[in-house]
């Protein structure tokens, strides 16, 4: 494993032990050259999770893109990693359970939505206007008076 903080190929397993649902491994690390920590997680390889796009096209899920969208969504917010990755681990689980194993990009954004709406207004703002393309400031304006108006009922 290369340690993310030097490059270095060595290291060491410090702590190793199941993730909540037993689906993974979570392996704390230690870097022998920078001596840095770091964690890893270990899953099954399967059959892959598939995402169709909205122009019909099927990729691989890409849990990492996700995590990425959430991440950048809630910059400078105050949710935590582990909330992010629950957030995710919702999606994949849902993936799981089709018997297709495949959701549309418009199922996954708007489960991500939702958990957003929960959690923090500005970051599901920031998802929102991202992921629904707002074309202009009234597209804009008009999602933030809806919210207003949840907020209020």
């Amino acid at each position: 494993m290369r340690c993310p903080f030097c490059g270095f190929i060595e290291d060491k397993v410090i702590d190793s032990r199941e993730s909540r649902e037993g689906e993974a491994i979570r392996r704390r690390r230690e870097c022998l050259k920078c001596e840095k920590r770091f964690t890893t997680y270990e899953r099954i390889d399967e059959v892959p999770y598939m995402v169709v796009k909205k122009d019909g096209r099927r990729e691989k899920f890409d849990r990492q893109k996700v995590l990425n969208g959430l991440i950048r969504a809630c910059e400078k917010r105050p949710i935590s990693m582990g909330r992010l990755a629950g957030i995710v681990d919702e999606v994949e689980g849902r993936l799981a359970e089709t018997t297709e194993r495949e959701l549309s990009t418009t199922t996954i954004g708007e489960i991500l939505i939702q958990r957003l709406r929960e959690i923090d207004k500005v970051a599901y703002v920031r998802f929102a206007s991202v992921y629904r393309d707002f074309q202009d400031e009234e597209a804009f304006f008009n999602e933030l008076k809806d919210l207003i108006q949840r907020k209020r009922t």
